[in-house]
Formats: structure tokens, sequence, C-alpha cells
């Protein structure tokens, strides 16, 4: 039971479509019909719409918060909005429409509970729909939830609304994609957004903010094998901790208890959990995704990097690795080009050995010639070699031990998002 608001389930979602399909005037109204904004906050919204010429409130602009990207009528960076009701927490990722933000999106949504994909039901599914939902499969978002939104356009009609969610069923089959959820809404009037609409007689299920409120939050995350990243070894050299030595960071998966058999990689070294702090506090047991402090009984070499998991369910340990990439830089990804890796807790150096494929995310289909650029906003499937090896898992079976970053080693930029995949097991991700 909540006991307050700190002690409230968080949702991180995201929201995706083309542009001008109202993703920001849906975030809008669930601000507005939740009471989640201020009073100053309307004032300056009603005041900016007034200078654009709205004859109404554009509650899109709740949203768009940079003053050039108000002037532009668009969105053009991931905007982070926090709302509350008295059931659950909210974190809203608002990702860009346009094809050349595509990476934009995938920062949004890589820590995403839910992704809600837009679609306006004039225009019915088209090419940002198919390239968002693959995404959003890419990414193994748990929950996606398409509202057809503009509604009002079209009459209310039923048909329309089931034609599309006819279609749409089709393609999350071809991605794999398991929980689909259908809404037909008014983001503009908020028809089925907080409220049921009197307009949708024909629709029988809940209005788009009760499923937040109620769909299912990290989905079976404490249930996965255990995984324990280690990013500090903790030696507070004090009387009263004379010959404490405990092992900090955040369990990336499962469970741990006071008395498990655990074996630290790459080593391999074995031993056994005698206690986990929280805190100041001891625990019996920790889930994902604390952050704990976990001592043995034994004075193994552990340091920043390495992993501790459970005898009985240890991660892959290597140095050739597969991976769907998304690219995010301008300079393009170079075939045997040197990159810094940061994988969990743990830093290393790798070298691109090959580019297998790009995707072709307009029609999902597979570009392998040999003259192949993978260039920013492009997804790819390449291979990795590390300097060391890397303790890891697929991104299907754990999207933390599952993913890391590629950083150019001159700039110290981020130009890669990585997520691991079974070498012979790519089909997965494009069709």
């Amino acid at each position: 039971m909540n006991t307050g608001y700190l002690d409230m389930e968080l949702l991180r979602f995201t929201t995706a479509g083309s542009v001008d399909d109202g993703k920001s005037t849906l975030i809008g109204r669930l601000l507005y019909d939740s009471k989640s904004i201020f009073e100053d906050q309307l004032e300056a919204v009603t005041a900016a719409s007034n200078r654009l010429g709205n004859t109404e409130v554009n509650l899109a602009l709740l949203t768009d918060g940079l003053r050039a990207e108000r002037e532009q009528g668009i969105t053009i960076d991931v905007a982070y909005r926090y709302f509350a009701t008295p059931k659950r927490k909210f974190i809203i990722a608002d990702t860009p429409g346009h094809i050349e933000y595509t990476r934009n999106m995938v920062t949004g949504a890589s820590t995403a509970d839910a992704a809600i994909i837009l679609i306006d039901a004039r225009n019915g599914i088209i090419e940002q729909t198919l390239r968002h939902s693959y995404i959003a499969s890419l990414l193994r978002i748990p929950h996606i939830i398409v509202a057809v939104n503009k509604m009002d356009l079209v009459d209310f009609s039923e048909e329309v609304f089931n034609k599309i969610k006819d279609e749409y069923l089709k393609i999350a089959e071809k991605l794999n994609i398991k929980n689909t959820y259908f809404f037909p809404i008014s983001a503009k009037d908020g028809d089925n957004v907080v409220k049921k609409s009197e307009r949708t007689p024909w629709y029988k299920g809940t209005p788009l903010l009760k499923l937040l409120e109620e769909v299912p939050v990290r989905l079976n995350e404490s249930k996965l094998a255990a995984r324990f990243p280690v990013q500090y070894v903790i030696r507070p050299y004090k009387d009263d901790f004379h010959d404490y030595r405990g092992y900090a960071g955040r369990i990336a998966g499962g469970d741990f208890k006071v008395g498990d058999q655990i074996t630290v990689l790459p080593s391999g070294t074995t031993s056994t959990i005698i206690a986990i702090n929280e805190g100041e506090k001891d625990l019996k047991e920790a889930f994902a995704p604390q952050s704990v402090a976990l001592r043995l009984s034994d004075n193994v070499d552990v340091s920043r990097g390495d992993m501790i998991v459970k005898e009985e369910a240890p991660t892959k340990v290597g140095s050739n690795i597969s991976l769907m990439i998304s690219w995010l830089n301008h300079r393009p990804l170079r075939l045997g080009g040197k990159y810094i890796i940061r994988h969990t807790t743990d830093e290393v150096r790798g070298v691109v050995k090959d580019i297998r494929f790009k995707v072709n995310i307009n029609n999902l289909e597979k570009i392998s010639d040999e003259s192949i650029v993978i260039g920013m906003n492009d997804i790819a499937h390449i291979t990795l070699k590390t300097s060391r090896p890397l303790k890891y898992d697929s991104y299907a079976n754990n999207r933390t031990t599952g993913s890391l970053v590629i950083i150019d080693e001159y700039t110290f930029e981020t130009v890669g998002a990585g997520m691991i995949v079974p070498d012979l097991e790519d089909q997965t991700f494009a069709i």
C-alpha cells in the first residue's frame, strides 16, 4: 500500500508519432486534466497561445519548452515532463516526429516502461508509425499503446478506428510486440484521455490515463537472473568499521539474499553473501533495482566493473559482441574504428570488426552491400571486439546488462547506443 507521494510507483513512458499527430497536445491534455500544472503555467500558455494567434489555449505549449520550438510550432528535442495522480507518478519523454530525429526517440524510449504511438485518424498508419513501432520493439518496451488521435475529425467513426487497429495488429505480430492497447482519442478536446468520452459510445474500454495508472511497471525485473554490477568498493578506514569491505552498486536483475552462493565475474571466484546493507540498514534480501552494498564471507578480489551473479545463473563472458546499434553522431561509424565502450559499470576499448547490415526502418528491409555507410539516426547490426571480456546478457533478457554505449575516444562524445543480440538470432530484430 502506498503511504505517500514518495512511496508511489513511477511509470516512465514515451510518446512518438509523425509531425502534427498531436504528441505535445496529448501530454498537455494529461497535465491539464489531471490538474498537474500550476496557475502561472496556465497563464503563460494562454498568453503564448494568444501571441501565436490561437483562438483557444494550445495545450501543446505546456511541453514545447524552448522558445525556438514554440516559434516553429514543432518539438525538436526530447522534452521530459513529470506529473502525478493519486495512484502513480509519471515521467514522460516527448520525442520529435521527424525522421532526422530518430536518435531522439531512441534516447527518450531507452528506459521507458510503455510507449504511446500516436496515429492521425485521417491518415492512418504511415511510414513513421512503422519506424517508431520498430524502434519500440527493438528497445523491448514492454507495453505499446496505440492512440488513434483526432477522432473528432473523422466523426468518431468506429469503422475508421477498427481499420487502423486491424492494420496495426498485423505490424505488431510481425515485430513480435506482445502487449498492445488501442484508444480512440481527441487530445485537443480530451475525449478518452482522462475521462471516458460520450462521443464514442461504441468504445467499451477505459480512458488512457486509467491504463497508465494500472499497467505493470518494470515488468518482472525482480524475476530476472540475478545481476549486480559492482560500482564501488567501500572501505571506510574508521574504528567503527575496522574490517568493513562492501561492494556497492545497483542490482540490475533478480534478487540477492544473505546466504546466497555467488560468483564474481570475470574471475570466476566464488563466495557467500554474509550481509546486505542499504545505507545504515541491514537487509535480509534485496531486489532490482535497489542500490545496496554486498558483503562477502571471503576477502576476494573485486573491483569496479566486475559483476556478482548467483552461481546457478551466470552471464555470458566474452570479447566478441554482436550488437544492434542506433548511431547518434554526425560522423559515420568507422569500420575498424576504435571506440570507448561503457557497459554497466565497466569501461573497455573496442574495435568495430564487422558491419552486418543496416535497417531501412521505413520498410524493415536489410541493406547489406559493401558500400554501406552508418550515419546519424541509422540502425544497424555490427560486431565489436573488446580489449577485455564483458559480462553480459542479451538485451531481450535484460535491458541493463544487455545494453552499452559507444564513445568517441578523441572527443568523448557518445556516438552510439547498442543492444546486445545473440549472433545467430538477429533476424528477430529486422524483418
